[in-house]
């Protein structure tokens, strides 16, 4: 049995927002919100999931997609448009917005209102106000947005950022006061990723916000923690033998018969693949690829630095599963140990996904003290599914149930593990 790929859902059209409040005895650096609005950004393709992989499994790209949507629609602006959202007047409202596209960073805006940024993946972060922000696949922003213009309507718009063909998305917003239709004038979207990066720049964790937990991993002084390992991935393309296949660090990977952490759990993980077929320090990669399951392994509770490099001319996002990470720095160039001087080692953002612009770096770290076995992969769907990910696994030596669950009793198994003895169950430390 391999692993069932999330993507099928969202590429059908099955997704939504999940929302996720604070405790009521942890305070929220802003006053409650008049309501609470999900936007779900994204560009789109009118092919089905089942023919999109279809395409990629004939060694295609999936190309360009055939539009932008907000919330599953695009306005037309006739006149006829039903609004997404309503707002009255002078009162304050918070929109998250999702990037749950397939491919493009898009950038967002609404029409003449400022939007001040409270929430990244999360994070309280020192507020600022912004005319529009870049949120690149797989992120998410939170924001508020004050009804104090003229009383009509407005545009939300979604609009592909990096890309020869620029592609829009557009949204109406209604001032309950207001019959006038939005007018058409809308502030075109940044050029280059440098204005991209600059903003990344500008985003600042709010220290005063609930932000440390006593651990390392949400620590105030997490660039005060010996880094005991520093792993650097390189990105890749290879389209040899009309054959499309992405990879880290030479390596695509492939999916198992027997899923990697049931292999690893039983303990049989020598027969479905290997530990490291990557190096910490790669050179840069060429266009030849191995295909093969991807696993590393990292000592539980240890500090480390990730490294990512994009020598493409595409941009390049990836996500972590089970961590969080603080993205100490994006810079231009290759990276070398020297370039820690240009580190956030004080605020950081702690957040799950990470952008890595054409010909540039980023550095993330982080201590792996969640035991299991953790997805690190890219957030472009096509990269994603033709091997441009990998299986990191973190292991408690102490097989301890403070550190990770026994298997559960519905757990299907399957592979090289089905009819094996199940393993002596983890047990409380004392």
């Amino acid at each position: 049995m391999k692993e069932k790929n999330s993507d099928d859902n969202r590429l059908a059209g099955g997704f939504g927002g999940l929302r996720i409040n604070s405790r009521l005895l942890i305070p929220v650096p802003y006053a409650d919100p008049e309501d609470d609005y999900t936007v779900l950004i994204g560009d789109w393709y009118t092919k089905s999931h089942s023919s999109l992989r279809k395409f990629l499994d004939s060694g295609h790209s999936l190309g360009r997609p055939q539009g932008v949507l907000i919330n599953g629609k695009s306005a037309k602006g006739d006149g006829k448009d039903q609004p997404l959202f309503t707002m009255k007047p002078e009162k304050t409202y918070k929109y998250r917005i999702c990037n749950v596209g397939i491919k493009y960073s898009l950038n967002f805006m609404i029409q003449n209102h400022p939007m001040k940024l409270v929430e990244i993946e999360g994070s309280h972060v020192v507020q600022m106000n912004y005319d529009s922000l870049d949120v690149h696949v797989g992120q998410c922003f939170g924001v508020l947005v004050t009804a104090n213009k003229e009383p009509k309507d407005y545009y939300m718009v979604a609009t592909t950022r990096f890309t020869n063909t620029v592609l829009q998305g557009k949204g109406i917003i209604h001032y309950t006061n207001g019959n006038s239709p939005p007018s058409p004038q809308i502030v075109k979207a940044p050029v280059g990723w440098a204005w991209s990066l600059n903003q990344f720049r500008s985003f600042r964790w709010n220290l005063t916000a609930s932000a440390a937990r006593p651990n390392p991993q949400g620590s105030y002084h997490y660039g005060q923690i010996n880094i005991t390992r520093t792993v650097k991935i390189i990105n890749s393309v290879s389209r040899g033998n009309n054959k499309l296949r992405y990879a880290l660090n030479g390596v695509s990977h492939v999916d198992t018969d027997t899923p990697v952490k049931l292999a690893e759990y039983f303990g049989i993980q020598d027969k479905v693949f290997k530990y490291d077929s990557i190096f910490n320090n790669p050179s840069q990669s060429g266009t030849s690829v191995i295909e093969q399951p991807n696993v590393i392994k990292f000592e539980f509770r240890t500090f480390i630095e990730i490294i990512f490099e994009n020598h493409e001319k595409t941009i390049q996002t990836y996500n972590l599963d089970g961590y969080s990470f603080f993205a100490v720095a994006i810079e231009p160039g290759t990276w070398s140990p020297d370039k820690r001087k240009n580190y956030n080692l004080l605020d950081a953002i702690s957040r799950h996904t990470i952008q890595v612009y054409p010909k540039c770096w980023a550095a993330i770290m982080l201590t792996f003290d969640n035991a299991g076995m953790w997805n690190l992969r890219s957030e472009n769907t096509e990269n994603r599914y033709l091997g441009q990910q990998l299986y990191i696994s973190v292991v408690s030596p102490e097989r301890s149930l403070n550190d990770e669950y026994n298997i559960p009793e519905n757990c299907i198994i399957c592979g090289n593990v089905k009819g094996l003895p199940k393993p002596a169950p983890y047990t409380i430390s004392s």
